[in-house]
């Protein structure tokens, strides 16, 4: 009986996120990412501090549903992008998903933005296989608002953030699981491409992802 409610669990979010088993129009999620950025920036108190985005080596920004109805599950994606010598890579695709049992009733949307402290944390976002938060790499709540000291000494290599009705926070994510969408970084690049191609800046990046990359750089230079 268990693994039926598993099974449905699977299929519930399937509908919920889309018709596509890869979920595979990018440029909507490269689109959404700008909008989040802005969204998580625009009350500097409850703001990502300047410095820890002025240290950043890459940044994984995704949309998270969890619905249930005696089940629960939940699934996201979005796009991850890191810093190169000439500046920001484009974006490669990521999601996550999963099930699981209680008494939720509902769904919930919850924007998620995760700091790569670490050339280590974009290294692991590079390589062809799911990334277990907290196992494969350390995470960690990330600090929050402008009055945090200029300079910050990480205590993880990926800080964490979220955004649900509202509400910002810093907020940890340990044993989430994050893998990439290979066939929609095909799709968006016209080829089969690797995320360590598009993360080290050995391609370009399209010029539809060029917003989300000039609001990314206001915001490493942005006064507060």
């Amino acid at each position: 009986m268990r693994v039926i409610y598993v099974l449905l669990a699977v299929l519930m979010f399937s509908v919920v996120l889309g018709a596509s088993p890869v979920y595979a129009d990018l440029q909507d999620d490269v689109a959404q990412a700008t909008t989040i950025i802005e969204r998580f920036q625009a009350v500097p108190e409850q703001a990502i501090p300047q410095a820890v985005l002025k240290d950043a080596k890459g940044l994984a920004i995704m949309t998270v549903i969890k619905a249930g109805f005696g089940i629960s599950g939940r699934g996201g994606k979005g796009v991850v992008v890191a810093r190169t010598r000439s500046g920001w890579s484009g974006p490669s695709a990521i999601g996550t998903g999963g099930a699981g049992f209680g008494l939720q009733i509902g769904a919930e949307v919850t924007e998620f933005v995760m700091i790569l402290n670490t050339d280590e944390a974009v290294k692991a976002f590079s390589r062809d296989v799911n990334i277990t938060l907290g196992g494969d790499i350390s995470v960690a709540a990330g600090p929050v608002g402008r009055h945090v000291a200029a300079a910050i000494t990480p205590v993880a290599a990926v800080y964490t953030y979220s955004r649900s009705q509202g509400l910002f926070a810093g907020i940890s994510l340990e044993g989430t699981v994050v893998g990439t969408r290979n066939d929609a970084n095909a799709e968006y690049y016209g080829r089969a491409i690797t995320p360590e191609e598009i993360l080290s800046g050995k391609v370009s990046s399209p010029p539809s992802a060029k917003k989300l990359l000039q609001v990314l750089t206001s915001q490493v230079v942005a006064k507060r």
